[in-house]
Order: structure tokens, then sequence, then C-alpha cells
């Protein structure tokens, strides 16, 4: 079981790396706009690679960032992928940071900018999540040195020992929850937001392809389109995310172009403004400790709420001008 549970961390704590760096590396060429002056290097350093001279192919892209300084950002990036590349025996997951996050540092206007960034968001997520699996190994190899000498708990600590087995493959689900989110996220940014209200759901697409889905909470009075100003209604119809505040007292948060032309004329018609500030954002500042339990129920004036982590997921993907379907 102490081998199995050993492989269990090497197995999942970088499985994802290989679904990223294979189009990456491989494919590189049409991947990345090479410097044509540094092709022919970036080619052997590539070559080594794919052979699995890992170390042979850094020295190689040192080279390359020696001689051709404006190259820089992409040895950075690609560096960063050798280091954490899951069939590297020398892989090393803090130098593999220290490379994302110098490229983000030396390079802030670099085409490989937003792509390290979500590298340093995943590698982070996934040594917390070894980690934590980690510790529930140790303690289960404790357990079972205790079974042997404490007869007269052994019922106890077996029932111990499952309900820690049963939270190893909790954290083994959300890695591999986690390792579709680094597949998902690569396809961003998403081209539409679609939110359904009956179902207090919101999807985010890019090329009709869901790339993610988070629960919502709505208005207050949440059936039926806004009308008015006032009426706590969330609106229904089509829009487009128009600006943005990072300074939000919801902790961040996405404006919706609502009224529309159509929003315009029912109010007109009923004699009554049609009301505005209709956004997408996170829990009130000073109440994030609620995190999910927020979706219980109903509480905004007519806006779409989230967690605060997953605004700040969303505003990444979500750029300015992006469609947003709001449906009953």
């Amino acid at each position: 079981m102490g081998k199995k549970q050993s492989r269990i961390g090497e197995h999942l704590n970088l499985f994802f790396v290989l679904i990223i760096i294979a189009p990456i590396l491989i494919f590189g060429c049409s991947h990345f706009n090479e410097r044509s002056q540094a092709r022919s290097t970036f080619k052997e350093a590539n070559d080594l690679f794919t052979q699995g001279s890992y170390e042979a192919s850094l020295s190689k892209y040192q080279q390359v960032i020696e001689k051709y300084p404006t190259a820089g950002d992409r040895v950075l990036f690609e560096m960063g992928i050798i280091y954490a590349y899951t069939g590297n025996e020398q892989k090393d997951y803090q130098k593999s940071l220290e490379c994302f996050q110098k490229l983000i540092k030396d390079y802030p206007e670099s085409g490989y900018r937003k792509d390290s960034e979500i590298m340093i968001f995943q590698i982070n997520n996934v040594i917390f999540k070894d980690k934590t699996i980690g510790t529930k190994q140790t303690q289960i190899e404790t357990l079972r040195q205790e079974v042997k000498s404490r007869g007269n708990e052994i019922a106890t600590l077996q029932k111990m020992i499952e309900e820690l087995k049963q939270e190893v493959n909790s954290k083994e689900n959300e890695i591999i929850t986690l390792q579709k989110e680094v597949v998902a996220l690569q396809r961003g940014p998403a081209d539409k937001i679609l939110i359904e209200k009956k179902e207090r759901r919101l999807t985010l697409l890019s090329k009709d392809k869901a790339l993610k889905t988070y629960n919502i909470a709505l208005g207050g009075n949440p059936n039926g389109p806004k009308e008015r100003q006032g009426d706590n209604k969330t609106p229904e119809g089509t829009y487009i995310i128009d600006s943005r505040n990072r300074d939000s007292r919801y902790h961040l948060s996405l404006h919706i172009s609502y009224p529309n032309e159509k929003d315009k004329k029912r109010a007109k018609e009923l004699g009554v403004s049609p009301g505005g500030d209709i956004m997408i954002h996170g829990i009130k500042n000073g109440f994030s400790w609620a995190g999910n339990f927020h979706t219980e129920v109903d509480w905004t004036k007519g806006c779409i709420a989230v967690t605060d982590e997953e605004i700040e997921e969303i505003e990444k993907l979500v750029p300015n001008g992006t469609i947003v379907e709001i449906t009953p």
C-alpha cells in the first residue's frame, strides 16, 4: 500500500503538465512566433527534449537566451515547461515557477504572459494538493503502526483509516478536476457567457464549447425579465460585457450592457426607468467566508453573483465585448 500511495503523488502531481506541454513542445513551431535568427538553436533544443535529453535541452535553451536576448520570453516559458514535465526525472517545481515568474517580470508585454500566469496558478494548486495527499498518507501509515500495538482500538483505528482513504480519494478527484480545468483554461478566452436563470447556472463558452460552469445567485425577485429600476429582477436578453471594476464593493465586477433597446422600449411603454448597474460580481466585501453557501438564496438587487475565487477566474477569461445571453 505504501508503494501505491507514493505512486499516487508522482502520478497526480504533474499529469496535467503532460496534457499542456505535448502540443507546446512537440509542435512548438506552430504555437510560437520564433525569432528567425534563433530558429536552428530552438530546433536543436526541441529535438533534445523530444529525445528525452532534458538537461541537454535546458542547456541549449540557456545558449539561446545568451545569444538572442530578445527571444528570452520564449526560452523562459519552454524551460519552465521542461522543469515541470512529468517525464523529467530531474523535474523541479521551484525552478519551473521561477522561469514563469521571471518571464512575467522581465517581459510584461510578452505573448507568453497569460499562459505563464495560468501555469503558475495551476502548479501552485497541484503542489498544494500533493502536499495535502502526502500528509494524509503519512497519517494513514502512522495509524497502521498504532493498530499493531493497540489491539483493543483496532476497530476504531480501521474506521479512521477508511475515512482518511476517502479524503485521499477526494483529493485525487479534485486533481482530476483541476487537470480538466487546465485544458479548459488553455482554450480561453471565452467568447460568450450563458446565464440560465431557472437553473441558477453561468457557463463560459468558447466556440460553442463549454469551458466551465458556475452556480450563481440572482436578484431577490428573479422570475421574469427586469422591467424597472428597483424591481430586484435579473434581466433577460442579449448583452455584452462593457466594463469591469477591480475595486468593487463586491470584490470584483463585470458590467453588463443592460438596458438594451428592447429593455428601454418596454420601460418607456410602462412609463418607468429601466434601471441599470447590472453586473456579474463576487460576494460583498467582508462576507467572502460564505463561499458557495451564498447560492442558497437569491440575494442581489438584480445582478449575478458567484464566489470571489470564481469571479477572479471568470474575469481572466472574459474580455470586454464578450456576449452575455441571459435566459429565463
